[in-house]
């Protein structure tokens, strides 16, 4: 088995096509298939099974994928790394973010761009989950999310912590009447909560401080974007419990943003990347600008 073989082999799995991996390769179908039977044959293992045009791996093909992928994650790593040695700081960097974290981003990128101008940045939003899923499949290079997150595998730098808040529309409180609120008042009030699509987040640590009070909120909405929550909440449904930051540009006038007073909700978040990637010049940089 060879490197061009095993590059073959990884754009098929891909693909889950012969038509398709071919086009990405920029070579004729049948040397491809050619090429993949003779790989199979040296290893005396099938490593997909031929459903009409569709490729599925075999159990010996999703060995030989997983190897082969982290195999061609490090050649593209090396290759970043030499080509920045001796150059300037300069490509893409790619980050991903939680919507509720967005408010880190744009000083940080402004201060950054006047640095180094010649790099581009490409922003992807999602949960935590999603994003800790794509550092590992390394769409992207660096992550900020809010905790808690499993953290095996993964390096961090934690932001500073805030404080959650409750948002309320004042049809549900006299707006003239209170600064703050208590949990068990909260719990009269349909909520709309942020909730991860997958793991531990702040909804189960929010539910906690209901439950530790004896109390059961009512739950009218669940949802992983702040911004539909806050819409909902604008419109009069009800309240949400929100990290403060995440206020920074919304529009407050039907609304009250008021403290929980006996039950503080501490918020943490932290900006993260993978322990054994190679960690781009850019992205270096940009971590830094969060450590000073």
């Amino acid at each position: 088995m060879n490197l061009k073989q095993l590059r073959y082999f990884y754009e098929i799995a891909n693909e889950e096509q012969i038509t398709r991996a071919a086009k990405k390769l920029h070579i004729a179908q049948p040397p491809l298939s050619q090429a993949l039977k003779a790989l199979e044959t040296n290893l005396g293992v099938l490593l997909f099974e031929r459903n009409g045009r569709q490729m599925e791996l075999t159990d010996a093909g999703k060995v030989l994928y997983g190897k082969a992928k982290t195999i061609f994650h490090q050649i593209d790593e090396t290759i970043i790394e030499v080509k920045e040695t001796g150059k300037g700081i300069r490509g893409t960097l790619s980050i991903g973010c939680n919507k509720s974290c967005f408010s880190h981003i744009p000083e940080k990128i402004n201060v950054y761009q006047k640095q180094f101008p010649q790099v581009k940045f490409h922003l992807i939003e999602g949960d935590s989950y999603l994003l800790t899923k794509q550092l590992l499949e390394r769409e992207i290079e660096l992550a900020i999310i809010r905790l808690p997150i499993e953290m095996n595998g993964f390096a961090f730098h934690e932001l500073p912590p805030e404080e959650y808040v409750a948002v309320i529309h004042h049809q549900w409180i006299d707006p003239t009447d209170k600064a703050c609120i208590s949990i068990k008042e909260l719990a009269k009030i349909p909520l709309l909560l942020l909730h991860r699509m997958r793991g531990v987040g702040q909804f189960e640590i929010i539910m906690e401080k209901f439950m530790e009070e004896g109390l059961e909120p009512a739950i009218l909405c669940e949802s992983p974007n702040v911004d539909m929550l806050l819409d909902l909440v604008n419109e009069g449904l009800g309240a949400t419990i929100v990290p403060q930051s995440t206020l920074l540009k919304t529009n407050t006038s039907n609304v009250s943003v008021l403290k929980i007073k006996d039950a503080k909700i501490i918020s943490e978040s932290a900006i993260i990347w993978l322990k054994d990637r190679y960690l781009s010049k850019s992205a270096e940089q940009f971590i830094a600008l969060f450590q000073d």
